[in-house]
């Protein structure tokens, strides 16, 4: 399964980043093998839509679930309406968000846990 999460550095010894619209990288990390793919993030500095442009480049990624610090509306609606599930309130490094995520330790989000345009400020 590929499930995308955002992290602050390039590694899967990164943190996960606290920001889903604005997070400095998504790692999409295929559960089985832990290979994963960098993107980085072009939404970091939007002024506007960064939530919604960046659910749009994880869906376009495969990923099949979110593993995030918090999300917004505007990007729980986006994902959502393409079948993403979404997992938010995660700290630690890529490696144990994945292996919480594997061993069936993470609640599914039936919301955004954050205001619109949160993590505006860093």
């Amino acid at each position: 399964m590929k499930i995308a999460i955002t992290s602050t550095g390039k590694t899967l010894e990164s943190d996960v980043d606290p920001r889903f619209g604005r997070a400095t990288y998504f790692l999409i990390v295929d559960t089985e093998t832990m290979g994963f793919e960098l993107i980085e993030n072009t939404n970091v500095a939007a002024g506007g839509g960064a939530g919604i442009n960046s659910a749009k480049t994880v869906i376009d990624a495969g990923a099949q679930a979110v593993l995030t610090g918090n999300c917004g509306p505007n990007a729980h609606r986006t994902l959502a309406a393409a079948g993403v599930k979404l997992y938010t309130g995660l700290q630690g490094t890529i490696t144990e968000a994945v292996e919480q995520f594997k061993a069936g330790m993470l609640k599914e989000a039936s919301n955004a846990n954050v205001e619109p345009h949160s993590g505006m400020n860093g």
